[in-house]
């Protein structure tokens, strides 16, 4: 195991397998030494957490969705760099985006979920730019997506 996840299984987080693509598109683009990652859905195994947060979703059910996509940002990134996280540089961005209620505009902390979980993992690597957009409708009503810029090895 990697550092990286051995910090992760120390705080008890299994990553899930990459999710497959719902489109036409790749999960992860590498560009020289930058992993550009397709946005990760509020996915888990019980087919994760969709609705209208403020509404159908409540705030930390919300950052709970938000940490779910970051578990997916995590495993593809484990899946660009041949399994080792510790090829992980830095986490330059993440670009959250959540299916706000007319309402609903804590959004910021909403993406913390998954900001908090890059730190977590990676230290001061995990430390990133970021935006945090309210949206209209997200695919298949997920609460949360979120995407990634991240420099690797």
């Amino acid at each position: 195991m990697s550092i990286v996840e051995d910090r992760l299984a120390a705080a008890g987080i299994i990553l899930p397998h990459p999710n497959a693509p719902i489109a036409n598109y790749v999960p992860f683009v590498r560009v020289g030494d930058m992993l550009h990652i397709s946005g990760q859905v509020s996915l888990d195994a019980s087919g994760g957490i969709c609705g209208v947060v403020g509404e159908d979703v409540d705030l930390e059910r919300a950052k709970q969705a938000a940490r779910l996509c970051g578990l997916s940002l995590l495993a593809q990134m484990k899946a660009a760099c041949d399994d080792d996280l510790d090829r992980v540089v830095h986490v330059v961005k993440l670009g959250g985006f959540v299916q706000a209620g007319p309402n609903f505009f804590d959004i910021p902390t909403v993406i913390n979920g998954a900001s908090d979980l890059m730190v977590e993992a990676f230290g001061d690597a995990g430390k990133h730019a970021r935006s945090a957009v309210g949206v209209y409708r997200l695919p298949r009503n997920f609460a949360v997506e979120i995407d990634a810029v991240v420099r690797v090895s």
